[in-house]
């Protein structure tokens, strides 16, 4: 592995908190890290530090000399006044990057280039600022959560141009999807530490598992070996003083261990005292357009469920945003209507509702809507204890507003609608900013809700455990009502495209055999490329069925399975640039 970052024993604090202390890694060429870590944590930061945008309490970063960095912030900014040609180049004007710069811009449906800046969106300003990343095609890419503000169909692209080929790339992301296809090495920022694992986020998840039951194990045995001590300790306080100061300095680093906190998952929230009537709501022949070319819905008819669990998803601008907001009765149709039942209790969780004092503490926000809720059979679920089920703890509960996180914030917001305990929640993108712990306590809320939902959202791993059926929005005011999941509705939308018919497989060997009367002869160089690959190609194979039936096989070593995880989509690739050019030149007369 060629190294092209080393850090070596960084420290970071800010004020009292220490977000990380004496953190070593290295970032080696093709290496594809994810870095996954609590909201609030740091993950940011370290970004941030690494890239030279801020500074670092104590330790060494050491770079690869000329070592090009290309760095997409959480939130870029850029001059209002500036084009987004001149956003992606600095007015730099070379053909052929104005040529790459247009073919990533328009896979993220960024169409207009002389487009001022200032007259985009957040999230179009963000898909600009990662294809400026993309296209400068940099040593190493630094991403702040790239999948922020792309529709799943950018998200499929943006997956697929990362794994190819030998990039080198650090991200923080909480696409859980994404990381597991992209990333072949996860960083885990965990109590001011990091823990480095070496494959994808399935195998990550995994030892991570095993890590912790390691450590519950070990300080359990701590534990009990404390508890002798102390015992001891206090029925015979006279020997202390004759004990060895090594013993007793063994005392006290056992002691420390044994207190060590280690983060359990909270028990499952579950509410019982959610009621909502059989009527919920009846979407009657509701259209409204913003322009000619603009359609949100037509004539749309639906009846929702009671206890439904429905996902929308769809790409930017096809009205998904907009039919929440019909629903809640924010922005009214143009024709048709919305008929409400009297027992629906709304819970909105917005892409906008990040509305808070920022002198307040987090608790008083929280006590401000509601002191407890009432969960149904006698139980009921104070604000604080809310707090803590969503990876509060009782001290940060106490931080002011202003010192949270972005990630921290959304947090908090989603806590302030649940408070309200609502029958029907819907939610408008969720997953944006929210770490991977809390995602998975939300997943569960969700699950066990005896009420009504709606998502939003273009997080593929979060949509397939929650909802039982989506809403699909095509553009147009063209909506489908699929039965299943996200990954449902992919595979299902797979099996459409058609085999060909008889015809047109005739048609196609027709038309191929009059191409091939008219086709060149290879030239002599051609000729010995045609053979090469022909060998080339059953090495490839050959290599391919090894590594599969060795990774099969169960005996393998970590380090091995690795290495050979690596090296198959490598060669799989490498088999199918190699297959292409041997059809390419097959064409021709040999």
């Amino acid at each position: 592995m060629i190294p092209l970052l080393d850090v070596q024993h960084l420290s970071k604090s800010f004020g009292a908190r220490q977000l990380f202390n004496d953190l070593s890694f290295s970032i080696g060429m093709g290496q594809r890290i994810g870095l996954i870590a609590k909201n609030g944590t740091g993950k940011s930061t370290l970004l941030s530090i690494l890239t030279g945008h801020e500074g670092y309490d104590s330790g060494d970063i050491v770079m690869r000399r000329d070592l090009r960095i290309g760095y997409l912030e959480q939130s870029p900014r850029f001059s209002p006044t500036e084009s987004v040609l001149e956003a992606c180049f600095n007015h730099q004007g070379e053909e052929e990057k104005i040529l790459r710069a247009k073919q990533v811009l328009t896979q993220l449906h960024i169409n207009n280039l002389d487009r001022k800046m200032g007259e985009l969106s957040g999230g179009q300003q963000k898909r600009v600022a990662l294809a400026n990343v993309l296209i400068t095609e940099p040593d190493l890419l630094i991403l702040d959560e790239p999948t922020n503000h792309l529709d799943l169909e950018m998200i499929e692209w943006l997956e697929g141009y990362l794994s190819r080929g030998h990039r080198t790339l650090l991200m923080v992301t909480h696409d859980r999807y994404f990381l597991d296809k992209v990333c072949n090495v996860i960083f885990e920022l965990d109590d001011r530490q990091l823990y480095v694992y070496r494959g994808n986020f399935s195998y990550y998840l995994e030892k991570r598992q095993q890590r912790i039951d390691a450590t519950r194990a070990e300080i359990a045995r701590a534990n009990n070996l404390y508890r002798r001590e102390l015992e001891w300790m206090r029925r015979m306080p006279q020997a202390r003083g004759h004990k060895s100061r090594y013993r007793q300095e063994a005392f006290y680093e056992l002691e420390n261990q044994a207190k060590r906190r280690l983060e359990e998952r909270q028990v499952r929230l579950k509410s019982r005292n959610v009621y909502i009537g059989s009527k919920i709501f009846e979407s009657q022949y509701v259209s409204k357009a913003w322009s000619d070319d603009a359609v949100i819905l037509k004539d749309f008819y639906y009846n929702f469920s009671r206890f439904e669990k429905m996902g929308i998803v769809g790409n930017n601008g096809t009205g998904k945003s907009t039919f929440i907001k019909l629903l809640l009765g924010e922005v009214k149709p143009d024709s048709g209507r919305f008929d409400i039942g009297d027992t629906v209790r709304f819970g909105y969780f917005s892409q906008e509702g990040l509305h808070f004092d920022e002198q307040q503490k987090v608790i008083d926000v929280v006590t401000d809507i509601a002191e407890y809720v009432d969960m149904g059979g006698g139980v009921h679920l104070t604000a604080s204890q809310l707090l803590q089920h969503f990876l509060f703890t009782p001290e940060e509960q106490y931080n002011y507003v202003y010192k949270l996180s972005g990630g921290e914030k959304r947090k908090l917001y989603l806590c302030t609608v649940l408070m309200r305990n609502p029958n029907f929640l819907v939610l408008d993108e969720p997953t944006n900013d929210l770490d991977i712990q809390t995602l998975e306590i939300l997943e569960e809320f969700l699950i066990d809700f005896p009420g009504c939902v709606i998502v939003v959202s273009h997080d593929r791993f979060f949509m397939d455990k929650v909802v039982d059926h989506l809403l699909v929005f095509h553009g147009g005011g063209d909506i489908m009502d699929f039965p299943g999941n996200y990954t449902q509705y992919r595979d299902w939308n797979a099996l459409q495209e058609k085999p060909e018919t008889q015809q047109e497989k005739k048609e196609a060997v027709e038309k191929k055999s009059y191409r091939n009367e008219t086709r060149r002869k290879m030239t002599y160089k051609e000729k010995r490329e045609f053979e090469a690959l022909e060998k080339d190609i059953e090495a490839l194979e050959k290599e391919r069925k090894e590594l599969e039936d060795a990774l099969s096989s169960g005996t393998l070593s970590v380090a091995d399975i690795t290495e050979k995880s690596k090296r198959l989509p490598e060669v799989v690739e490498l088999l199918d640039e190699k297959s292409f050019r041997w059809l390419e030149l097959s064409e021709l007369d040999g």
